[in-house]
């Protein structure tokens, strides 16, 4: 039997509910935490679920918190963490710095996105600014825009 399946119809149910209430949590604080679609942001947001469920701060505290989500649920909450579902445009952006680019993914892939109104919604959901040009954008016609981050370049002097 699988570690991770609940054993009873009770724990199924707890396992729901608290899958349901987490993902709430992180729906409705994740623009919370700015700068919104960066690796420090995702980082705040663990930290203040840790300090709400009681963890000290201290660095050995915090690694503890983590280590107890586990590698399956901490990539779940993240996934939800830079996901956007725009039910009204029928759009899904991932948007996760970690990978390589972002995603639009358009609900239905015979509709192909419009680049103009792509680029409103980006800008509203504040992801233009780290985005390469749009020149640079990759649209497939599986509905999948590929959005390639833009590259930050850094003054070793400042």
């Amino acid at each position: 039997m699988n570690a991770q399946m609940p054993t009873s119809p009770v724990s199924a149910w707890q396992a729901r509910l608290f899958a349901f209430a987490i993902d709430e949590l992180v729906r409705q604080h994740r623009a919370s935490f700015q700068p919104l679609w960066s690796a420090e942001s995702w980082a705040k947001l663990l930290i203040w679920l840790a300090l709400n469920c009681g963890c000290s701060g201290e660095r050995e505290a915090l690694e503890e918190f983590a280590a107890a989500l586990g590698s399956l649920q901490t990539t779940r909450l993240r996934q939800l963490f830079f996901s956007r579902e725009l039910e009204e445009l029928g759009l899904r952006l991932l948007a996760d710095p970690a990978e390589a680019e972002a995603l639009a993914l358009a609900e239905d892939p015979q509709a192909p996105l419009d680049r103009q109104r792509l680029r409103q919604v980006l800008e509203r959901e504040g992801l233009l600014p780290l985005l390469a040009d749009p020149e640079h954008w990759l649209a497939a016609e599986d509905g999948v825009t590929r959005l390639p981050w833009r590259v930050l370049r850094h003054d070793p002097s400042t």
